[in-house]
């Protein structure tokens, strides 16, 4: 999907429930669901999905094992080997494609080549592990792509004010934070539309030309 943003002719796709694209047109926009690695990227996909994702995940091995830190995450037995991929439509036929992308540094190729024609990104970020969402901002940043900040509150990680957390990951006041439990599909979507607005936002001032 090369475009951020295009819309289907009228006509095409199907109606049979929510598996196909409706009839009508709809606006359709690449996102990517971004993090390190054990952050909860395929969890959050996997609570936002109309349709089956997609997912690519391998069982960790011991050489993983030794390549991946996994201080916090020792709980964690897979990993994303490629990407997960899921389909959220919003009110006002929207409809998001989301792009999770592997946090590890060994697949960062593979990350350049997901986010090309990308709107934005949705980056995750564990308490436990605040540094480890530095070099996923930097990439993105890199990108060009705007970004908003989805803190997941595991049931174990340490909680902080909203303006701490905030300036502890140095975001622009513009950037959005909030704080969900990727499991919960009500939060999930909220982060999304955080997300969305801010993109969409930034999209229409640069282009307020129809």
């Amino acid at each position: 999907m090369d475009s951020a943003l295009s819309s289907p002719s009228p006509g095409t796709g199907a109606s049979t429930g929510n598996m196909y694209l409706s009839g009508e047109n709809q606006t359709l926009v690449k996102l990517l669901i971004a993090g390190p690695f054990g952050v909860g990227k395929t969890t959050l996909i996997r609570a936002l999905s109309e349709t089956p994702p997609l997912h690519t995940e391998e069982v960790m091995t011991q050489t993983g094992a030794s390549v991946d830190d996994l201080a916090g995450v020792r709980e964690k037995t897979t990993t994303t080997v490629a990407i997960d991929f899921g389909r959220l439509t919003l009110p006002g036929d929207l409809a998001l494609y989301l792009f999770g992308t592997p946090g590890q540094k060994r697949f960062r190729p593979l990350w350049q080549d997901i986010a090309r024609g990308a709107l934005g990104a949705l980056v995750l970020a564990d308490t436990r592990r605040l540094a480890d969402s530095f070099e996923v901002m930097d990439i993105v940043e890199e990108a060009g792509l705007r970004y908003a900040v989805a803190v997941n509150t595991f049931p174990d990680a340490p909680e902080y004010d909203v303006e701490k957390l905030r300036e502890a990951l140095d975001l622009h006041p513009e950037t959005p934070l909030v704080l969900c439990d990727a499991r919960d599909r009500e939060q999930s979507v909220d982060a999304l539309i955080a997300l969305v607005g801010h993109v969409l936002a930034h999209t229409h001032e640069e282009n307020p030309n129809p």
